[in-house]
């Protein structure tokens, strides 16, 4: 094998010419996790062999190929200090004459990995091509390697072939240090870093403008890398050109911009090149006067100029990553060549700009290079934009035990007090917790325990709230199924969960929505003490699986920490696949304890389950109350204006925790419910009509709140109480301020923190953050990214601004997502499922305004390889998809049309009701019965359309109707056309309605029960 030997380059020769300690460059990659030795070492080696300029050593003028690896060593535990940078390990030199690079491997928290090189073989991006490629062969993968190792000299000629490249000037020394002169004796360096939130347009410019605007204009030198002449070039060696850059006073980044823009298309990098002569200098000599210009510079301080600014390029952690460990951040520690300025190293990532300063250490030296870094930040990141009053929210939780060790204390309180409350009859706290005891020994008995997930497939039920806390009791999570969703999804999250144990409520029994391997619990039997009996076991899949055996007596409560799971709750996902949030106790424990007292809750309260289990928001009905002394009522139908009007009129329910369209509906009941105390309101923007209609109802001493949260927030973070004078003026209710110990940060596109008053994306820190997305660390890494200060957050995908009064204000979304009755839709995942039909080849699902009402519907549009009809797809999705997930209309298209960006035109796809809307001219003039007439007027109401357009035949699905606004129009109608015993008789016909919602059944219907009602009339 032949061994690589190439010249040294002039650039190089003036490299081996300075200190060894000046010339070491360090490249540090953080992150979490840990890297074997032996598996680095194996890596370093196979990206060394990619890379032969990593290999060098010097023999006199020439660079050859020693074939050894860099060598990997372990440091010892906190050898690395990471806030003083300042380990020994870390300044070492090389002899370039044995070995120019090295691997340091320093574990702890974060776990580093820092490359080391000599910069005469090196520079900042060559040293960046080789720490990939030893990532890439950690992952498995192939380097991509830099076999050229093309030196500056090479490329310069390269270049220029038809002549002698230009030279650079010898630089005076004229520029005092902005970090204060040099200490007498012999310094080694010092080294400080700070990490900027967001990537920053002309971020070089910006912090030479902010240095000479702090220290006064002058000569800055930023170091060019001029691969940039040969795209595709990929060579480890040392290709950097420093231009010089003459600030002048009052400068602004701009005007330096345009100055750096100009040297670059002047390529005045490429005249920068060191003198060829310099290799007539024998080596003593050329470090005898490179050695003499230093100390002059440190003698007078003054130096060749203000600072030098070398920007690395950018570094995705995503290619620092591995097997067992997760990059953070990746930054340089540089060095100072002799008679230079303090350095000043810039990284960029996404979302975060690394910033590092290195200097000579001495007496103060540490604070100025603080505050030469404080100075690049506020110009950079004004602290302004970065601090906001509203996440002074820190407060120590009154009690720091589990919601699980709270409610065996509340049992223990109020034993024969009500617990729940409905249809059922009342069950007391006693005998709550007995059936939870019953059902925790139960699992416990499977074999169940912290990070078990249980199914329980319930609804509004005692059973189900005895289940939910026989999990919790078991040290188990409880992964709620709404009894709603078609039984080939709930197989699907059972799967995608893992579940190999689901409690089932007795009314579920009989569905076929286990998957293989997961067994059914007979939830009733368990909470009433289980069975000694053996039943008939079916297979895994049915829901009559084998009772457990007796379970009459309960064990102690398993004990659970901050860290074990409390529950999972599947919400849309984006790319099709519904995505699994998983809450601790933590978390849970901090809501229960801010909830609780932001709203009010206390042991008079008396709060109803109005929403699905596995709809996160029901927690503020279960937790909140049982953790008080207060009582849950139990709605077991969905909510209609009748089971509406008799919560509110004939329960002892006092405070309300519902969604902004659930109140919309209650606005037009014209009742006025006595003694409520609190109304939570959660799950869709509010609007300030209905937030003052909710007022007016409920009276001036109940408080309307306007809570926000997104599930992996844990129910609720940020709230409002609704103000009839200060909330006037706007059209929605602002979302207020975070919850206890909860942080809203609004960052820009680029994940800057926006002035104050203008729109942002709503980042979430805090306690409440969801662990992550089961078993989706992909995921994780894009929605949970960490601030530069280490914050781990939540990317909403929610916008939102302060508001003059402080709070937060949401104003819309970043992307297509929507919210339907509360529940988060991905548009996507709906065209996923619309797509699995054979007849279906592509699919888009859109959002438009929903007809007649505030909020949003979705529409779906397909193009087909046969003829289809929108009922069949309808109905397929049906047996994929949730209610609230089935979009209003699917139309059939030849054709989708396009932006030019390349995304769907919505403005230019059909109107989806097409002639359904605009029916015939006229044909309300034919309906003789004032029966149908009436009912016309309140569908066309309701729906916001043509009333003269409407006859019997018309849909009021294909005219854009959903549930919510269903249930709308038939109040309306009740109201209009019956009394109270002929509407319980028309709401009882609620399923007929729903397979022909047709204007001519809905008429014949108010008939049959009036005449029913009154049959001598």
């Amino acid at each position: 094998m032949t061994t690589f030997v190439r010249n040294v380059a002039p650039l190089e020769w003036a490299f081996v010419g300075m200190s060894p300690e000046s010339r070491v460059m360090n490249l540090l990659v953080e992150g979490d996790g840990a890297l074997p030795p032996h598996r680095l070492t194996q890596a370093v080696a196979a990206a060394a062999d990619a890379h032969p300029g990593m290999r060098l050593t010097r023999q006199e003028r020439r660079w050859t190929d020693s074939g050894a690896a860099p060598a990997v060593r372990t440091l010892a535990p906190g050898a690395l200090d990471r806030d003083r940078l300042d380990a020994p390990e870390l300044r070492a030199p090389f002899d370039d004459t044995r070995a120019t690079c090295e691997v340091l491997l320093a574990p702890g928290d974060p776990a580093t990995v820092v490359f080391r090189a000599d910069h005469a073989v090196t520079d900042g991006r060559g040293l960046l091509l080789w720490a990939r490629d030893v990532f890439r062969a950690l992952r498995g993968e192939d380097p991509l390697g830099a076999p050229a190792d093309t030196g500056s000299e090479e490329l310069l000629r390269r270049l220029h072939p038809d002549g002698e490249p230009p030279r650079a000037a010898a630089r005076d020394l004229d520029f005092p240090s902005p970090l204060g002169p040099r200490p007498h004796e012999k310094a080694g360096l010092l080294w400080r870093r700070r990490s900027l939130d967001g990537t920053h347009l002309a971020a070089t410019a910006k912090v030479v403008a902010a240095l000479a605007a702090a220290h006064g204009p002058g000569r800055f030198h930023v170091p060019v890398d001029l691969r940039r002449h040969l795209p595709g070039l990929r060579s480890t060696a040392a290709l950097s050109h420093a231009v010089d850059l003459d600030v002048t006073e009052g400068e602004g980044w701009e005007e330096v911009q345009r100055t750096l823009l100009a040297r670059l298309t002047d390529r005045r990098d490429l005249a920068e090149g060191t003198d060829p002569g310099i290799l007539d200098l024998p080596l003593p000599l050329l470090r005898e006067g490179i050695a003499g210009i230093d100390r002059t510079a440190a003698a007078t301080d003054r130096h060749s100029a203000r600072a030098c600014v070398s920007h690395l390029g950018t570094a995705d952690p995503a290619d620092f990553r591995a097997d067992g460990f997760e990059a953070a951040s990746v930054y340089a520690l540089g060095g100072v060549t002799p008679g230079g300025p303090p350095e000043i190293d810039v990284v960029e990532l996404p979302g975060r700009t690394e910033l590092t300063v290195a200097w000579y250490d001495g007496p103060g030296a540490a604070d100025r290079a603080e505050a030469l870094l404080d100075t690049v930040e506020e110009a950079l990141s004004p602290r302004a934009y970065r601090h906001w009053e509203g996440n002074r929210t820190r407060r120590p939780l009154p009690d720091p035990r589990s919601v699980v060790e709270l409610f065996r204390e509340q049992v223990a309180r109020t034993p024969h007090r009500t617990a729940l409350s409905g249809p059922e009859g009342e069950v007391s706290y006693l005998e709550l917790s007995r059936r939870a005891d019953a059902v925790a020994a139960g699992l416990r008995r499977l074999g169940a325990g912290p990070g078990t997930v249980v199914g329980l497939l319930a609804g509004r039920s005692a059973a189900s709230v005895a289940g939910l806390w026989g999990v919790l009791r078991a040290g188990a999570c409880y992964l709620p199924l709404d009894v709603r969703h078609p039984d080939r999804r709930l197989a699907d999250l059972l799967t995608d969960a893992g579940s190999t144990l689901c409690l089932v409520e007795r009314a579920q029994e009989g569905r076929d929505c286990l998957p293989e391997g997961c067994r059914a619990l007979p939830l009733d039997a368990l909470a009433a003490g289980g069975t000694s009996r053996e039943d008939a076991a079916t297979d895994d899949s049915g829901v009559s699986a084998t009772a457990v055996p007796d379970t009459s007596v309960a064990g102690a409560d398993t004990a659970v920490g901050p860290h074990d799971l409390a529950y999972v709750i599947y919400t849309s996902g984006s790319t099709g696949r519904p995505k699994g949030v998983q809450i601790e106790h933590g978390s849970l424990a901090n809501y229960v304890h801010w909830g609780t007292r932001e709203f009010g809750i206390d042991s008079e309260t008396c709060l109803p389950l109005l929403t699905s289990p596995s709809f996160d928001v029901s927690g503020t009905s279960v937790f909140l109350p049982l953790l008080t002394g207060g009582e849950v009522v139990l709605v077991r139908d969905d909510p209609n204006h009748l089971s509406l009007r008799h919560l509110l009129t004939r329960t002892r329910a006092n405070t309300l925790n519902l969604t902004p369209s659930h109140l919309d509906l209650i606005g037009g009941l014209d009742i006025t419910p006595a003694g409520y105390r609190s109304v939570v309101v959660v799950g869709e923007q509010l609007r300030v009509e209905v937030a003052a209609r909710a007022q007016e109802m409920f009276g001036p001493k109940c408080r309307i709140i306007n809570l926000y949260g997104p599930t992996e927030a844990t129910i609720g973070c940020t709230a409002h109480t609704y103000d009839e004078e200060r909330d006037q003026d706007g059209s929605v209710v602002p979302i207020g301020w975070p919850a206890d110990n909860t942080s809203v940060f609004l960052l820009d596109g680029e994940r800057r923190f926006v002035a104050p008053g203008e729109v942002g994306e709503m980042y979430l820190g805090g306690a409440q953050l969801a662990r992550g997305y089961l078993g989706r660390p992909e995921l994780d890494r894009e929605r949970f990214p960490r601030l530069a200060d280490g914050t781990r957050v939540y990317r909403t995908g929610d916008l939102a601004r302060v508001l003059p009064s402080g709070e937060l204000q949401f104003v819309g979304r970043i992307d297509d997502q929507v919210k339907i009755r509360g529940h988060r839709v991905e548009p996507a995942e709906v065209a996923r499922a619309l797509e699995e039909h054979t007849a279906v080849d592509r699919a888009v699902v859109v959002t438009r305004p929903a007809a007649g009402r505030g909020g949003k519907a979705l529409f779906g549009y397909v193009l087909t390889n046969t003829a289809v009809a929108e009922e069949e797809l309808r109905d397929h999705l049906t047996a994929l998809l949730p209610a609230h997930m089935i979009p209003a209309a699917v139309t059939v298209v030849s054709e989708l049309p396009y932006t030019v960006s390349g995304k769907v035109d919505v403005r230019a796809l059909p109107d989806p009701f097409g002639d359904a809307r605009h029916g015939v001219p006229g044909a309300a003039d034919k309906v003789t019965d004032p029966v149908a007439d009436a009912v016309a007027g309140t569908w066309a109401r309701t729906l916001g359309v043509d009333r003269s357009r409407l006859d019997g035949q018309s849909d009021f699905q294909r005219l854009g109707g959903d549930s919510l606004s269903l249930l709308a129009m038939l109040a309306g109608v009740a109201h209009e056309l019956l009394d109270a015993r002929a509407e319980e008789a028309f709401m009882a016909e609620l399923g007929r309605i729903l397979r022909e919602p047709t204007l001519e059944r809905v008429t014949a219907l108010v008939h049959e029960v009036r005449a029913e009602s009154s049959p001598g009339v």
